[in-house]
């Protein structure tokens, strides 16, 4: 395949709720496009963007997936996101490529919580959208009811570009208000017909509310429309798509993806008004100290960005890029600009799915793949030689739900590390942690779903089996009085005994002071050389764990006296004496235990700020205010609660607020300090 210039590329995401039949739309669109000869499915599990086990076994999108199709000689470039709540880094990566999103809406559930917070982010991103209102042959869809929803929670600028004609399984046509013609697709293809004698009416007011919608983004157009002039199809197509380019207006189209209904209506609109790359700015790069804009030309260096990375079993790595600026050609050497090696190119490819097929070309503007560049990673930029430049990373989400893994075999304990590194390759959104303090690895994801799909990939790509486990909480102790305690080991075994006396007081630090060891031994009571011993034999028992059998923090121990015997002494001796002397100090100073606590900010809808600070209560929480906006400074409808929460409270989360928030809530927390677990919770503790 030749490569598309920049004008004739459309880079388009579809986004939206789950199940709102983005993976059937994409399905529809490539079969309408003559890009595949037969329609899979997302329930029969053949579908094209749907191709990994995981999505299969599920029903549902979990990654991001490049179908591209050609249409009016235009070459799109559609993305097909996921829409569970799990999955939004993907759909978040998807955007920083793109120059159009689709959001798809059912007209059945009509707007959800990842409608809006895809809303959200697609106007902190000022990206141009339009709205298709999906499966209106279903019983009770109503595109009316979606229209109104999308006006009130959406904002302003929603304008129906189209008019469905019928409902649920007598949906049988799309009048488009933009040419004020009827398609009728009662017989299975599209046919143009005149407009229903019961819908003049409606369709004359709706056309008109449409011109006005539009016009708004011309002066001149404008201007002749309030003088009773009717602008031109051709002059309302150029200002709907600079109306679209500018974020002003959104169409709104309708259709059923599952009939290919009003599917070739929506490719028309993606042509026809949908922005080309090299029709908006160009992101910005670092090229040595200075920032530059990246120019959407086929003629400059080439600068290529890679924005998702996954393994094939036949294949191994493959790295999808968008090429930014340049052209490229198999066999072109780039630089790697983040690590600073020099990468061949030797395929590049067109992917549609898991199927891939050799290009001789990429221009600038289009999207590519790539295999088997090993030290290429997500996010990495590719660039000239001579021309190293850098293009920065998007924000990653917060992942804020764990689990702790054990490997079940030692065969996997050995291919553990290596299989999570692969898949933090593949999934930005994975992060890993090894917590020395518990002996636990953990598995940072965004909830259950995301780690579930997690473990399945690890056992079916790297055949590492593990066991889940319970995340085990860091517990603590300290002291609350001064106490003196001896320390007196002795041993007698033929030829050297063994002989150390030590007389420790420990007294508590302020919380957070951790350790402090101080020597007050005088007149040679210990010699010079067994004090550090002393130490050492205290620092081992603090960490071997106290009264309850967890690490002790937050104290000082001073060593005042002992005795020593010039023959028998040693440093073990002298080590375990200040063990001892600390085990007697620590029962007689009061020692209790301390809990980890965190600080969380919690952002949800304003409605729903009275529940959430209710919950936190119940946690033990400590509210300390909140302020209007979301965490990320997205959204200006939510509220952000800061409180302090002990960190046993929130190992879940995750899952219940998005429980008690219905999807709409978000948050992150860090840990803060540690504080004085209530004694009835030791006890607790204790049976347990």
């Amino acid at each position: 395949m030749e490569g598309y210039q920049p004008s004739r590329i459309r880079n388009v995401a579809l986004v939206g709720h789950n199940g709102s039949g983005k993976t059937t739309l994409c399905e529809s669109l490539l079969f309408t496009g003559g890009a595949i000869p037969k329609k899979g499915s997302v329930d029969a599990g053949n579908s094209v963007c749907d191709f990994e086990p995981e999505e299969i076994n599920h029903h549902m999108s979990v990654s991001i997936t490049l179908a591209p199709f050609v249409s009016e000689q235009v070459k799109i470039n559609v993305i097909d996101c996921p829409g569970y709540v799990d999955f939004f880094e993907e759909v978040r990566t998807a955007l920083s490529v793109v120059d159009l999103a689709v959001v798809v809406i059912s007209g059945v559930e009509g707007i959800e919580p990842q409608t809006r917070e895809v809303w959200d982010y697609l106007n902190s991103l000022h990206l141009p959208r339009m709205i298709f209102v999906n499966k209106l042959d279903r019983d009770n869809s109503d595109f009316n009811r979606i229209l109104d929803q999308a006006s009130t929670e959406l904002g302003e600028g929603i304008l129906p570009a189209q008019l469905p004609v019928g409902a649920a399984s007598g949906f049988r046509g799309i009048v488009d208000l933009a040419g004020n013609t009827y398609i009728d697709y009662d017989q299975g293809k599209p046919a143009t017909r005149d407009i229903p004698a019961e819908l003049v009416d409606t369709v004359g007011s709706m056309r008109e509310k449409f011109i006005e919608g539009t016009v708004v983004a011309d002066d001149n157009l404008m201007e002749k429309y309030l003088e009773g002039i009717l602008p031109d199809q051709e002059s309302l197509s150029k200002t709907l798509s600079r109306a679209v380019s500018g974020c002003d207006v959104f169409p709104v189209l309708c259709g059923s993806a599952a009939n290919d209904t009003g599917v070739d209506l929506l490719t028309k609109a993606i042509v026809s008004i949908g922005p080309s790359p090299d029709s908006i700015p160009g992101p910005t790069a670092i090229a040595g100290d200075t920032e530059v804009e990246v120019p959407c030309d086929p003629k400059e260096k080439e600068v290529l960005r890679v924005f998702k990375t996954f393994s094939d079993p036949y294949v191994g790595k493959i790295s999808i890029m968008k090429v930014l600026s340049g052209t490229v050609k198999p066999d072109s050497t780039l630089i790697n600009s983040t690590n600073h090696t020099e990468e061949r190119l030797h395929v590049i490819e067109l992917l549609r799915g898991k199927h891939s097929e050799p290009v001789s070309a990429a221009m600038a503007g289009d999207i590519l793949a790539v295999p088997k560049l090993a030290n290429v990673s997500t996010f990495d930029t590719l660039s000239a030689k001579g021309f190293p430049i850098t293009i920065e990373a998007p924000p990653v989400g917060y992942a804020n739900y764990a689990v702790a893994i054990e490997p079940r075999t030692k065969d996997d304990e050995d291919k553990l590390m290596t299989a999570l590194h692969k898949l933090q390759d593949e999934d930005i959104a994975l992060r890993v942690e090894r917590v020395d303090e518990t002996h636990q690895t953990l598995l940072w994801a965004m909830g259950d779903t995301h780690i579930h799909i997690l473990l399945e990939r690890l056992a079916r790509k790297n055949g590492v089996e593990v066991s889940v486990t319970e995340v085990a909480i860091p517990y603590r102790e300290t002291i609350t009085r001064q106490a003196q305690g001896e320390g007196k080991y002795k041993k007698q075994t033929g030829g050297h005994g063994q002989y150390g006396v030590a007389n420790i007081r420990i007294e508590p630090l302020e919380r957070g002071g951790g350790f402090v060891f101080s020597d007050e031994v005088v007149g040679g009571a210990i010699p010079r050389q067994y004090i550090p011993a002393v130490q050492k034999g205290i620092e081992e028992s603090m960490a071997q764990g106290g009264a309850y059998g967890y690490p002790v923090v937050d104290i000082h121990v001073t060593c005042y006296d002992g005795k020593y015997h010039p023959v028998d002494s040693s440093e073990l001796s002298f080590k375990m004496a200040g063990a001892l002397a600390f085990r007697e100090a620590l029962s007689n100073a009061g020692p209790v235990m301390l809990e980890p606590v965190s600080k969380i900010q919690v952002s949800v809808p304003e409605a729903l700020q009275g529940d959430i600070l209710g919950d936190l209560s119940s946690r033990r929480g400590h509210v300390q205010g909140s302020e209007p906006g979301s965490l990320d400074g997205i959204a200006s409808h939510m509220t952000t609660i800061t409180a302090f929460v002990p960190t046993s409270e929130i190992t879940r989360y995750a899952l219940d607020l998005r429980s008690l928030t219905g999807g709409r809530g978000k948050f992150r927390s860090i840990h803060d300090h540690y504080d004085t677990l209530p004694s009835n919770l030791v006890d607790k503790l204790k049976k347990s």
